[in-house]
Formats: C-alpha cells, structure tokens, sequence
C-alpha cells in the first residue's frame, strides 16, 4: 500500500488500485462478470479497473465496487484516496511541456515504466535511456531525429532526465539490470568529451546505486543471445496480477509484447545474457576501459 496517497503519482495510485480491487473481488468469490451485472456496466470496464488502464477512476466506482466487496472503511477510503489522486493529478508525461513530443505509444509505456518493480534491459547500439547524460541525449537526438527543433530536443531532454527518477525514488526504487553490446561503450555519440562524461556517468551510477547492475557484452565473445537487437522487460511487484511485458521499438514503431509465451522467449535469453557477459565488476573494468580509450 501506499504511505502517502496524496503525494503519490496517479500511475502509481492507479495501479494498487488494481491490485487492491481485484484482491477485494477474489476474496468476495464473485466474477468480473457478476460485478458488471451488479453495477450495469460492461465486464471490459471491470477488466480494465483491475489492469490499471483506465487514466481516471471514478471515486464513485470505488464506493460501488467497496460496496459490493464489504470493504472495512480504512480500506474504502484509502482506495477513494487514490481515485481522487488519478482524477486531480496528472503523470508527469502528461503535463503541457512534455506531451507534444511523447508519442501515444511511449505514453503507455512511461506509466508501465513507473509503476515496474523490475527494469531489464538489452542494448545494442546505444546507453540505455535510464542512463544517459544529458548532452549524450542532446546529440543522439540532432542526429536520431533530423529536423527537430531547439525547444522540441530540450524538451525530449527533459522527458528523457525525467524518467531516471525511478532509479532515484525514496520507496522502492526501480532495479535496473542493463546489459550492453561493447559497440555502445566505442560507438562515439557526439564529441570524445560527451563519451568519456557518459561513460564516467555509467560507472558512477553501477558502482553507487545498489539497484543498478550494469554488464557488458564484449566484441571478443563472439555471437550471443542478444544478436536479434535490443528489448526491455518489466517485471511488477505483484506478478500473480501483473504479468512481466516486453517493450520493442524501432524507427517507425513501438509496442508491447504481453503473449506468455513470447515474453518467456526474451526472459531465458536475457537470463542467457547474464550468464553470458562478464559479471559487474569485470563490466565496469571494459567502461572505465573505453573511457580512457576516447
């Protein structure tokens, strides 16, 4: 549960909401189908409730569905708490500033994102979003994305910075487990000085937060489970609920990939990764490494 309700962000609300109404329902031993009856809504709605994916819960739904539950009134109004907070705050990727530069699909991602317990991540060709510096950021961009303008990259700066506060947040922070094709730490993105910040930035934050783990794929290990290209699973605190998803994108497109049987896939190979590539100590060495190699 969460401490503070009104300090807390919608996504975070939205999801214990979730966690909290389907809980209620399992132990009432009533069906998705039988609440929506009781109600007079459709079962999609009561779906949708208990998967976070409605932006605003209604107050009013949580007193019905508290109702229907018999609910203790702590409980009812802790999870009224959290209605109120999804209808009078927004998630920081919706705010004015940031929205026009955020792809819809990347929305959703961003609030599957916060809400992670668990972040794992393969990458290819370039420092994982969760770690990069800002001038890194500014000149992949220029480069990414031919054509933007000075205000539209500060804002993708800022969106990008933004995000790495769940590595930061007080409770819970996130654990992140990056692994690194060895061309992300030579492919230089801007100047020799933007590289060697970046990559003293990677080090700093493996060898001092103890949710960050950091390895890298070296050119000598030749193939390796990684070869298909990059991908970011996230895993959630209540698996039994939530399921882990995979996330992929490439030039034109991203999606999640939710299918059990997929996710499976990308969970063995980066388990696979794991083993594969030097361990954190011997990954830290080949950046502090390339480092002096710029």
């Amino acid at each position: 549960m969460i401490e503070d309700a009104g300090s807390a962000a919608p996504a975070l609300c939205r999801l214990q909401l979730a966690v909290e109404l389907r809980r209620l329902r399992v132990a009432r031993g009533v069906t998705a189908s039988e609440v929506a009856k009781r109600l007079v809504v459709s079962p999609s709605k009561i779906n949708r409730l208990e998967a976070g994916e409605n932006g605003v819960v209604e107050p009013a739904d949580v007193i019905a569905l508290c109702e229907i539950y018999a609910a203790d009134p702590e409980l009812r109004a802790t999870l009224v708490g959290y209605a109120t907070v999804t209808k009078t705050k927004k998630d920081w990727w919706q705010e004015r500033e940031y929205a026009p530069v955020i792809p819809p699909g990347f929305k959703a991602y961003l609030g599957q994102e916060a809400t992670a317990s668990a972040l794992h991540n393969y990458e290819a060709e370039y420092v994982p979003g969760l770690l990069q510096t800002e001038p890194y950021i500014r000149a992949l961009h220029r480069r990414a994305h031919e054509g933007l303008s000075p205000d539209e990259i500060d804002r993708l700066v800022a969106v990008r910075t933004t995000r790495q506060e769940v590595l930061h947040r007080k409770d819970s922070p996130l654990r992140l487990i990056a692994i690194l094709n060895e061309a992300v730490l030579r492919r230089r993105v801007g100047s020799a000085d933007v590289m060697r910040e970046q990559l003293q930035h990677i080090a700093d934050i493996a060898s001092s937060l103890p949710n960050v783990r950091v390895q890298v794929v070296p050119f000598e290990a030749g193939e390796h489970p990684g070869m298909n290209g990059a991908f970011t699973i996230l895993q959630f605190r209540e698996r039994d609920t939530f399921a882990p998803i995979v996330y992929l994108e490439n030039l034109s497109d991203a999606w999640v990939v939710r299918k059990q049987a997929d996710v499976d896939r990308y969970e063995e190979a980066f388990t696979d990764l794991q083993a594969f590539a030097p361990g954190h100590p011997e990954s830290l060495n080949m950046i502090k490494k390339a480092i002096e190699e710029f």
